[in-house]
C-alpha cells in the first residue's frame, strides 16, 4: 500500500522540518548537487546562517521561508549551481538554485537585486524564495 497523509499530517511534518532549520548553515555552491548523503562538492560562493525561525507555518502542504536570508560576504566568484543546508545537528538538505520565478527550490538575486546566478565577490546574495512541499498529498 502507498503511504498517504492528509493536509494536517503534511503541515505537521513540514513544521517539524522547519523547527530543525533554525540556525542552519546554507551554502550556495557551484556545480551539481552530489546528494545529501554524499560529501559536499563545488566551490562555496556564499554562506548564510538562517534565523532562529527561518520558515513560516506550513499551510496546504507548503512551507515557505520567513524573514531575510542574506549575506553581504561572498566567499568566491562563480556560477551558483546548487545549495546545501546543514542543521546544527548535522542533518543535510540540498537542491537546485535559480533566479526568481525559475521554479527552483531556492531562488536568489545578487546584492544589487540582479537576476543572475553568476556571483562576484564584493556583492552579496539574497534568497528571495525557498519552499518545501511534502510528497504525501
Amino acid at each position: 500500500m502507498t503511504l498517504t497523509g492528509n493536509i494536517a499530517w503534511a503541515n505537521a511534518m513540514l513544521d517539524g522540518i522547519g523547527q530543525v532549520m533554525g540556525g542552519a548553515s546554507l551554502s550556495i555552491r557551484t556545480g551539481s548537487a552530489p546528494g545529501a548523503s554524499n560529501a559536499a562538492t563545488g566551490t562555496v560562493l556564499a554562506t548564510i546562517v538562517l534565523p532562529p525561525t527561518p520558515m513560516s507555518p506550513a499551510a496546504s502542504g507548503l512551507k515557505q521561508k520567513a524573514g531575510l536570508w542574506y549575506t553581504s560576504a561572498l566567499l568566491a566568484s562563480g556560477t551558483a549551481g546548487h545549495w546545501r543546508m546543514v542543521t546544527t545537528t548535522g542533518a543535510v538538505l540540498e537542491g537546485g538554485v535559480g533566479i526568481p520565478a525559475s521554479g527552483a527550490d531556492l531562488e536568489i538575486t545578487n546584492g544589487l537585486g540582479t537576476l543572475v546566478l553568476t556571483m562576484a565577490t564584493g556583492l552579496g546574495v539574497q534568497v528571495t524564495s525557498f519552499q518545501l512541499r511534502t510528497p504525501f498529498i
